[in-house]
């Protein structure tokens, strides 16, 4: 299992009076893909490093399966927006790394077959063990940090805007992967992925959460059934997902106007 509940969650940093989040409350049950949603500076990566235990609340709790978030955890895989690869470490040896520390009792080469294997999984060739970072596009490297991610098989997969810096045709064949990784899984993943873009929530997610403006609160959330899950052949033209695409900027353009007035 892998059920995620926040109680009066609030935050802020050391010595500063002014919350970054406030009174957040939330419930994830095992298996959902999340999608957080805001605009930029409104707290979302605070949010995600909360959960992945990178930091503590000021007030309220943080519990997966009823159990306190104290620290990182091996049981949540964490993709960073800057990729979060060593970079004096081989493509293949970060992906190592993470396993030895996953599944220390296991053989090295069972453990470098499985990082090949994912590899593979993510679109990239074998190859691709022995390169440096530097010797990677933006998309290879986000694509090695996926295979990381889903190497050490975490029951929940936290993603902090991972596809914000890519072109549009690198970032659309990583959601596509994304996409089938997680819905061909069994058991699925608890997925929290951040995002500032509407549409890829709308494509990603099964229930999307809107933050608003700091102190962030949840301002409106919503559920997708699989009976109106968008494509991207249906995304603009389905009428129940344009509506709620309208819904959903209505929202975040009333808070931003809330705070500027």
């Amino acid at each position: 299992m892998s059920r995620i509940e926040i109680r009066e969650l609030s935050f802020s940093y050391a010595k500063e009076e002014r919350m970054i989040l406030e009174d957040i409350n939330l419930e994830m049950s095992s298996g959902e893909f999340v999608c957080i949603l805001g605009q930029s500076g409104c707290g979302k990566s605070t949010f995600l490093r909360l959960i992945a235990g990178l930091e503590q609340p000021t007030s309220g709790e943080l519990l997966i399966d009823d159990q306190p978030i104290k620290g990182a955890s091996l049981s949540r895989g964490v993709v960073f927006q800057d990729y979060g690869l060593f970079l004096w470490m081989t493509a293949g040896e970060n992906i190592l790394l993470a396993l030895k520390q996953r599944f220390p009792q296991r053989d090295k080469k069972e453990l470098k077959q499985i990082a090949l294997n994912m590899l593979e999984a993510v679109g990239l060739d074998t190859s691709v063990y022995d390169k440096l970072p530097k010797e990677l596009s933006g998309g290879m490297k986000q694509r090695c940090a996926i295979a990381q991610a889903f190497s050490t098989n975490p029951p929940i997969l936290l993603m902090d805007e991972p596809f914000g810096a890519l072109d549009a045709v690198t970032r659309a064949k990583l959601q596509d992967l994304l996409m089938k990784l997680w819905s061909e899984e069994k058991p699925q993943k608890t997925v929290l992925f951040v995002t500032h873009d509407v549409d890829e929530a709308l494509l990603l997610a099964n229930r999307i959460v809107v933050l608003g403006q700091s102190p962030s609160q949840i301002i409106y959330e919503c559920k997708i059934s699989e009976e109106h899950r968008p494509t991207r052949e249906t995304q603009f033209e389905d009428s129940f997902v344009l509506e709620m695409r309208n819904e959903l900027i209505r929202q975040i353009n009333q808070d931003v106007t809330r705070h500027i007035l």
